[in-house]
């Protein structure tokens, strides 16, 4: 496993954004709630010291507006300290994710590739671990098919030596098209 880090943290920029908006949205509609009711308990504690004595009622009330005007920051900070740690977040998902599709462009390339591995603290190490064992066991199929095709190769040269000659081009095409499956073996 490479012990290296990435340093862009937007690899995926439309999942991550986008998932990262969202929680944005949440976490800034569910937090509403204590300004509402910090504004609320407040103009009632006004209404009833308006009551007693207006100059203090006054004075509250600009220092209602003060509050509201900081839990307005507090809460745009807030949001965009969550933004971005929620791109922080899905970088450990969109690494994995995008790692694998360019694995699999690779092998669909035909470049022989080494296992797949994710860097440490990503999630799915389990999906990299999964997708090797795969491979691994298709590539093995892929070898016995190979001894088999071999075997076969030399059963029609064998045979060849002992078919009529209009029979042979027939075998030919059979024993050229099996090389040619071979050679598509050999590169895997």
């Amino acid at each position: 496993m490479a012990a290296y880090k990435r340093k862009i943290y937007l690899i995926d920029p439309l999942f991550q954004i986008k998932v990262s908006l969202y929680i944005c949205f949440f976490v800034f509609v569910s937090s509403l709630i204590y300004p509402f009711t910090i504004y609320d308990l407040m103009t009632q504690f006004i209404a009833f010291s308006a009551q007693y004595s207006k100059t203090v009622g006054v004075s509250i009330e600009s220092k209602r507006q003060s509050l509201i005007l900081i839990l307005a920051l507090w809460q745009i900070g807030f949001t965009a300290l969550v933004f971005i740690i929620g791109i922080f977040f899905t970088h450990k998902i969109a690494g994995p994710i995008y790692k694998m599709k360019k694995h699999l462009k690779m092998i669909r390339e035909g470049h022989t590739t080494d296992d797949l591995y994710f860097r440490n603290g990503d999630h799915f190490q389990d999906l990299a671990e999964e997708f090797n064992l795969t491979i691994n066991k298709i590539r093995d199929d892929y070898r016995q098919d190979f001894v088999y095709l071999s075997e076969v190769n030399a059963y029609i040269n064998n045979l060849s030596l002992v078919v009529p000659d209009d029979k042979k081009p027939v075998l030919g095409e059979i024993n050229q098209k099996l090389m040619e499956i071979q050679k598509k073996f050999d590169q895997i």
